[in-house]
């Protein structure tokens, strides 16, 4: 990066908002090496890809020369993050803390630079604040203001709970900045709030504000709902090779591209030039092979990725098929075949609105990559290998 205008290229790519943008161009022009801090609640030991859109912007500037504090709320981890959340959260343990903690630490180095990061626990100042500080540090900010912040007035207008240390939350999270004088703070856009209490927070105690960057939340591979374990649409960072290859050419078509947004080391020109080449006649899927290999070789290495790439290719394209599969031609017009009447038409499916639930399900597959998409229109001229469920296959050549 050679200028300015590169380094906020790199930095605002993928991002959701910039805030305190020109004084975050001010200090890069004047050469400074920023503070770039980012904090991790461990109350999950695994991370996946969601979590990692933020660490990759981490790393980002790592490239750029910064210098990366990567905090571990082990003190606010105990109060729980109410972020989004309907009801109280339980704090964890002590011991809960420290476990989890040390497993995102093992975790995140697959990504940032160790020699260029400095672990933070905010254990480290919190428990120096007498009472009196903290009675200090809530002086600061009105139950009003509070209540303005989404979640809490929706808890208050529906008459849920809010207990009174939820409060001190996004108070503590915003003194984390103060204690860590950090420049800039990261945070997905749930945390919007929390961050911009960093910015008031710093102002209270005569520093200058930190500038805001807040990072989109990734969908799963369901291509609607937010990545999550609970929604069982994630691909952890932990996954065997074979396994995070298969469910990222799961994805649709549209998501890849989202993905290589949020998720590639790939420069806007390369991503630029491969949209260009997919418009271009070039098919998706090519494009997935390369977003699924490097975010494999990522988190595994390169002989990984390779063999996972060839091991879904051999698997779904030319072996690993049932020996007495069928093959049938099928005819289409100009537009192709609908999926549903594809489905029906090879006896892989009873009805058509059998085919729709089989896709809703995530049951139907064509040439190895998940079908998301009930209008679907299968182009004649190719042959294809479709699969519904785990044990229908079929062969088909559409002309």
């Amino acid at each position: 990066m050679n200028t300015t205008s590169d380094a906020m290229d790199m930095i605002k790519k993928g991002s959701d908002e910039c805030i305190g943008e020109d004084a975050l161009i001010a200090k890069l022009k004047e050469g400074k090496k920023l503070r770039i801090k980012a904090g991790f609640d461990p109350t999950a030991p695994d991370l996946h890809l969601g979590h990692t859109v933020l660490i990759n912007k981490m790393r980002q500037f790592q490239d750029l020369g910064h210098d990366i504090l990567f905090l571990i709320g082990d003190f606010t981890g105990m109060i729980g993050d109410p972020s989004g959340k309907n009801t109280t959260r339980p704090p964890l343990t002590r011991e809960e803390v420290e476990a989890n903690a040390e497993t995102y630490k093992e975790q995140v180095f697959k990504i940032l630079d160790p020699e260029k990061t400095t672990v933070m626990f905010n254990s480290t100042w919190m428990n120096q604040l007498t009472p009196a500080d903290m009675l200090k540090l809530a002086s600061t900010y009105t139950v009003a203001r509070m209540l303005e912040r989404d979640d809490f007035h929706k808890r208050y207008t529906s008459q849920q709970p809010i207990a009174i240390h939820e409060f001190f939350y996004p108070l503590l999270q915003g003194y984390d900045s103060v204690a860590m004088k950090a420049d800039v703070e990261l945070g997905g856009t749930d945390q919007k709030f929390n961050l911009l209490m960093g910015r008031e927070m710093q102002k209270h105690y005569g520093q200058k504000p930190q500038s805001v960057i807040t990072m989109p939340l990734i969908e799963g591979l369901d291509g609607v709902k937010k990545m999550s374990k609970s929604l069982n649409n994630y691909i952890g960072i932990t996954d065997p090779a074979n396994e995070m290859f298969g469910k990222l050419m799961s994805v649709s078509d549209d998501l890849m591209w989202r993905y290589f947004d949020l998720l590639s080391f790939k420069q806007p020109t390369e991503l630029k030039a491969l949209k260009q080449q997919v418009d271009d006649g070039m098919n998706p899927r090519d494009a997935k092979f390369l977003l699924a290999e490097e975010i494999v070789a990522r988190f595994h290495d390169q002989a990984a990725a390779t063999a996972a790439h060839e091991e879904f290719i051999s698997r779904f394209q030319r072996g690993a098929m049932p020996e007495d599969m069928p093959e049938l031609t099928l005819e289409a017009d100009d537009e192709g075949l609908p999926i549903a009447l594809l489905l029906r038409q090879a006896d892989l499916v009873t009805s058509t609105s059998d085919a729709y639930r089989m896709i809703k399900q995530n049951a139907v597959r064509m040439d190895g990559e998940r079908v998301q998409d009930r209008k679907l229109m299968v182009q004649r001229g190719g042959e294809y290998v479709f699969q519904v469920g785990k044990r229908r296959f079929a062969k088909v050549t559409l002309k």
